[in-house]
């Protein structure tokens, strides 16, 4: 078990820094009125005019008591003017229960459509970085708070507007506390300022305890995934797993526990004592105003009117103060989401970057190609250097992390070389439109993915633009030798496939495999790349499809990165890598003559076959 976190640098602790995270809320703001302006004004204007009923809705009875008290009195009134005040106050009831579910109908509008607006923009930039990206732990974990954000901080949006409506309820009635007793104003905003204070301090230990936690919260999401999951659950069975799983889960599940309980007490203990301040300041001034009534300095409708407004105005300070620790408490984490937003990707295409060139003339050149992974002094690759000429297929072969897979990723531009530099057809790869060049590459990687879509879908993809092209579709299945896979289906070419939705199908890994390897003949790419494709694959089947791909690939440029032997002998050319360099080139019976490293691999494996 990794021990407990420690506390980064990097959290903010002084009020210095805590002021600035506020400055994450106007480009939040911007983001939900781009998210719908009619909406947002919609919320305002409700919101405005809400804000003005409370004071109304003291001042009319004030109007209703003192007339009563004249009548009382036996002095002369109008008496339709009461139930004239009495109809009005009853209208404003309506009208404030009105404005209420109206702002509550929009609000609920406005955060639907925030949270798909966030997510699509999450998904958007997502895709436009770089691979490098979401090979790196540290950026997993921004990814992870950033997603958060999409819903976590509807309730945000809702305080600010609600904060926007309590400021200017809160003017109207400090305008009447004023208006009787002004130094009651001094003592109504000294005796809030410690809550805010304390709500503010907690709220940055809240944060603290999230932000540090990120990576176990991301553990525990994978230990969830793991104890409850189709892909796991046989293996978690077989070896006992379980209760493995769920330990080390319960070990998490009471470290957030222990420490949000901790900061959870302290919070209330110290928030009893700050309360005890407005509270006691509330019950002066109301001794104070009952004192002045007695005394007949002011009338007792005016009495109701202070009481009202100084109780009304204490309780929303109290809150907008409490809010605004709570906004910088958010605050925090919608930098998360920003911090997000400003990565940006390494691998671009330049302003006036070329077409990939088709056809492809002179082929791949590698010049002493280098390559780190960031923050990593190991080098993948080491100096590599070889020409990959037009219509040649050629293999890589070496042990697990050689740089085979590295080496194809840098063809396709998923990297750009630390070192060197690789050119097509003369011109330096950084030159081409990287969308452009993509377009001419079809590659199944080793981990290829099995999208939970219907079969159709999982060839369409590796053309995307071609999705809807049912024949297309089956020719590419038809080269794969998955036609036979998806006639076998229940409904075919419209088969939903894995357990993730009702209806799907789950497949062998074989017949994903041949799935897979349609999506790359779905592309007609000039660069047919595979990586591992028929690891699972029996020994006929295997024939059969690399059988196939020699034939579909005449004419091509191929790539073949396997370990079995009797696959890469098919290739014009053989790389041998090792340790990140090239050690051994040729064909297969050059390099079986030659009684290197290719010919030592190529008889342990041949032995096994004795």
């Amino acid at each position: 078990m990794r021990p407990p976190p420690t506390k980064p640098e990097e959290l903010p602790q002084s009020w210095t820094q805590r002021l600035q995270a506020l400055r994450n809320v106007p480009p939040l703001l911007k983001l939900v009125w781009q998210t719908s302006p009619g909406l947002c004004l919609a919320t305002l204007v409700l919101r405005l005019v809400a804000s003005f009923v409370p004071l109304a809705m003291l001042w009319i009875p004030k109007l209703i008591i003192d007339l009563v008290v004249r009548a009382i009195r036996h002095q002369p009134i109008d008496n339709v003017l009461i139930w004239k005040l009495l109809a009005l106050e009853l209208a404003l009831a309506v009208l404030s229960d009105a404005l209420s579910r109206f702002t509550s109908l929009v609000d609920s509008l406005l955060g639907d459509k925030f949270t798909n607006h966030v997510s699509v923009r999450l998904m958007e930039h997502a895709n436009s970085l770089d691979l490098v990206s979401f090979e790196d732990p540290v950026f997993y974990d921004k990814l992870e708070r950033a997603r958060r954000q999409t819903t976590a901080r509807l309730g945000m949006l809702a305080t600010l507007a609600g904060m926007t409506q309590q400021f200017i309820t809160l003017l109207t009635m400090i305008s009447a506390v004023v208006f009787y007793a002004p130094w009651l104003l001094v003592l109504l905003i000294a005796s809030t300022i410690p809550v805010f204070l304390g709500e503010t301090h907690f709220a940055l230990l809240n944060y603290s305890i999230l932000f540090r936690y990120t990576p176990e919260r991301r553990e525990l999401d994978y230990l969830r995934y793991l104890g409850a999951s189709n892909a796991s659950a046989k293996e978690v069975k077989i070896f006992g797993l379980g209760g493995y799983l769920i330990r080390r889960a319960q070990l998490l599940f009471d470290r957030f526990y222990d420490e949000n309980k901790a900061l959870a007490m302290r919070r209330a203990l110290h928030g009893l004592f700050l309360g005890l301040i407005p509270t006691g300041a509330y019950y002066g001034a109301y001794a104070y105003i009952i004192t002045r009534a007695l005394a007949a300095t002011i009338s007792v409708g005016d009495l109701t009117l202070m009481v009202g407004a100084f109780s009304r105005a204490r309780t929303i300070m109290e809150s907008l103060f409490s809010n605004l620790a709570n906004v910088s408490e958010q605050a925090l984490f919608i930098k998360d989401l920003f911090d997000f937003f400003d990565s940006k990707p390494a691998i671009v295409s330049l302003p006036d970057a070329l077409p990939a060139p088709r056809p492809i003339r002179h082929g791949f050149d590698f010049q002493n190609v280098s390559f780190s992974y960031p923050d990593s002094d190991r080098k993948v690759l080491d100096g590599v250097s070889f020409r990959f000429e037009p219509a040649e297929r050629i293999a890589l072969v070496g042990e697990n992390g050689a740089g085979k897979t590295t080496l194809v990723k840098l063809l396709a531009r998923l990297y750009d070389p630390t070192e060197g530099r690789i050119l097509l057809d003369d011109v330096d790869l950084r030159e081409y439109s990287v969308d452009d060049l993509r377009h001419e590459i079809g590659v199944i990687f080793q981990d290829y993915m099995r999208y939970d879509m219907l079969a159709s879908e999982n060839i369409g993809v590796g053309r995307i633009e071609n999705v809807e092209e049912e024949q297309r579709i089956i020719r590419s299945a038809e080269k794969s030798l998955a036609a036979g896979v998806v006639d076998s289906l229940p409904q075919k070419y419209q088969q939903m496939l894995g357990r993730r939705f009702e209806g799907g199908t789950d497949l062998s890994t074989g017949q994903w495999q041949k799935v897979a390897l349609a999506r790359a003949y779905m592309r007609d790419a000039q660069i047919l790349i595979l990586d591992e494709p028929t690891a699972s694959l029996d020994a006929r089947a295997e024939f059969e499809v690399y059988q196939r791909f020699v034939d579909l690939t005449a004419g091509k440029m191929a790539i073949l990165i396997s370990h079995r032997f009797s696959t890469v002998r098919m290739a014009d050319r053989i790389f041998v890598l090792a340790d990140g360099q090239i050690v051994e080139q040729g064909n297969h019976q050059q390099l079986v003559a030659l009684g290197g490293r290719y010919a030592e691999l190529f008889e342990m494996q041949a032995a096994g076959y004795r």
